[in-house]
């Protein structure tokens, strides 16, 4: 197997059970902790591990640091052989949020070098809609031996600081456009956004039944935005590094590859008054 972008509910239907398959149910809520367990306790994909957003996605939190920072790269590669996921390993993330939460796992195997990752299209309600087999079955992994290596697909605050208004990044917000605009911010104690950013909702991404646009629109949409500037130059960030996966997965999708996380993003940005932010 070799899926490193998407994968359709019908070709992991056909590999269920493949020894080198490693499935993560990635179904989370911003403002419920706890529904993924629950969700995934209820029913889930046959064999699929739980990934939590909050507890295995991300790294300890300690008041400046966002709402999900990056996790230490040893400790993920840890949590991934813990999970029976080795270095020949076909991983799959699935959620029911059209891929905003699997994209953060799937951004996380691709920077400690794992390329062999992909995201179910259409999520949970792809599968269950096509009638594919659930269980509450909870699979026991046998640890593997994970050996990755974090690359620098990201970058911090003060390389976003040195670069505002440069020239040399484009920012690219991925939250919702009112919360951008500094209007019904409902999860932040700050109301809006980097100065210079631009706005790309990460749900236009999706067409009308949620699965991913086609590369070609994708790329269309992206361009536009970018025009025809180095994709290194090109930044992410959302509200904690999550939903900011999404845009990075679609611009892969439409074949513009090397644009890089700010992990912290915005949550991580207003912790610093110093720093400026404009609705």
């Amino acid at each position: 197997m070799n899926y490193t972008k998407l994968i359709s509910v019908a070709d992991l239907a056909q590999q269920l059970g493949t020894a080198e398959l490693v499935i993560f149910d990635c179904r989370h809520e911003l403002t419920n902790p706890e529904f993924g367990p629950k969700a995934y306790a209820e029913s889930h994909v046959p064999g699929a591990r739980f990934a939590h957003v909050d507890r295995d996605l991300s790294g300890p939190l300690d008041g400046k640091n966002g709402r999900h920072p990056l996790p230490e790269a040893t400790a993920f590669i840890a949590w991934l052989g813990r999970m029976g996921v080795a270095n020949d390993s076909q991983v799959i993330g699935y959620d029911h949020a059209g891929g905003t939460y699997a994209a953060r796992l799937w951004w996380m195997l691709r920077w400690v070098g794992h390329r062999n990752v992909a995201v179910v299209d259409g999520g949970w309600q792809a599968w269950t809609g096509a009638g594919h087999p659930v269980t509450q079955d909870l699979p026991a992994p046998r640890p593997a031996k994970f050996s990755g290596k974090p690359d620098r697909s990201w970058v911090d605050a003060a390389t976003i600081v040195k670069h505002l208004n440069s020239g040399e990044m484009i920012l690219i917000d991925a939250r919702s456009n009112d919360r951008f605009h500094g209007r019904n911010e409902i999860i932040d104690p700050v109301a809006g956004h980097i100065p210079g950013a631009l706005n790309r909702f990460f749900k236009e991404n999706l067409n009308a039944q949620g699965f991913f646009k086609s590369p070609e629109e994708l790329r269309a949409e992206f361009k536009s935005l970018v025009g025809d500037a180095s994709p290194e130059k090109v930044v992410h960030q959302c509200g904690s590094g999550v939903s900011a996966c999404h845009n990075l997965l679609a611009m892969e999708i439409a074949g513009i590859k090397g644009s890089r996380l700010y992990p912290g993003s915005w949550s991580e940005w207003i912790a610093d008054p110093s720093r400026p932010i404009t609705t």
